[in-house]
């Protein structure tokens, strides 16, 4: 299977289906031009997952609404690496890890990009303190157990981005991150898969986090800590990574506890977390858990 840019879909006029194709148009912003109400034209592929997408098909179809490009069941326990860019260690004034640092999210934390809404959990209303983090992640082509660092990116299928949303109340509370980040809806992807071969070396890409149009993070990825070959080598020692699996790759500096004044997440924000080139700008609205 060769591909650029995935993108799973609903298409517009029926609700019934869920379509994998690649955008007409190899240069356009799918979530920003779906956020603007605009159409994008998808060249259909043949198969029902981004991981067996199968061919090109004479097909095309219009975005309705995005979807994560791997579905819960596929993408199973998210793994999650934290305090992965110098700078963002910086700012919680921590020390730089030796180690890469792993929490999880579950399966159910896994999220879709606008137009589906970004839940802020009830509690986490109550404490005022949802937060986000703009993050790269990885997704898993084919099972990845005890792998070296030299050979990691073999079992990389591609990237796309991530917004580890974050209960920073409940997380100064505890020891461990799982339950502070953890809530369903916490963990929305998209909007487009890319591959490794598109993409290259993950150095070449820039990372923004945007709330409500203010830029409150920008980073090069050439920051990180960890990069992919050994965050899935390390991950991999012992454990076996299922193919689909989502490991998000952490956040830079800027997130809104740290900034003065704080830049917390509320009803109705949007926040958008821009990872270019190719991979273009996942939007998430903010709503209130009922």
């Amino acid at each position: 299977m060769s591909f650029s840019r995935l993108v799973r879909f609903v298409p517009k006029g029926d609700d019934s289906k869920i379509l994998i194709g690649e955008p007409v148009d190899s240069q356009v912003d799918v979530g920003t031009a779906v956020r603007r109400g605009e159409d994008v034209e998808v060249n259909v592929y043949s198969g029902t997952s981004v991981l067996d997408a199968g061919s090109p098909t004479s097909n095309k179809a219009i975005i309705g609404r995005i979807l994560s490009p791997v579905t819960a069941q596929e993408a199973g326990t998210i793994r999650c690496i934290g305090l992965n860019y110098k700078k963002h260690a910086e700012e919680a004034k921590m020390s730089i890890p030796e180690i890469p640092t792993l929490f999880l999210k579950p399966a159910t934390a896994l999220a879709d990009p606008y137009p589906s809404p970004t839940p802020i959990p009830k509690h986490t209303i109550e404490s005022d303190s949802a937060d986000y983090e703009s993050e790269l992640a990885i997704i898993i082509g084919k099972d990845c157990k005890n792998v070296s660092e030299a050979d990691a990116l073999d079992y990389v299928l591609g990237y796309t981005a991530c917004n580890d949303v974050s209960s920073r109340a409940s997380q100064f509370a505890q020891t461990q991150w799982c339950y502070s980040k953890g809530f369903d809806g916490s963990c929305p992807i998209g909007p487009v898969l890319v591959s490794k071969e598109v993409i290259g070396d993950v150095g070449g890409l820039k990372v923004r986090g945007l709330k409500n149009g203010k830029v409150v993070q920008d980073s090069p990825l050439t920051d990180l800590i960890f990069s992919v070959q050994e965050i899935v080598s390390f991950l991999s020692q012992g454990t076996t990574l299922p193919k689909g699996t989502v490991i998000i790759t952490g956040t830079p500096a800027g997130v809104g506890f740290a900034r003065n004044p704080k830049e917390l997440l509320h009803d109705g924000d949007e926040f958008v977390v821009e990872i270019l080139p190719h991979i273009g700008s996942l939007y998430n609205v903010m709503k209130n858990e009922q």
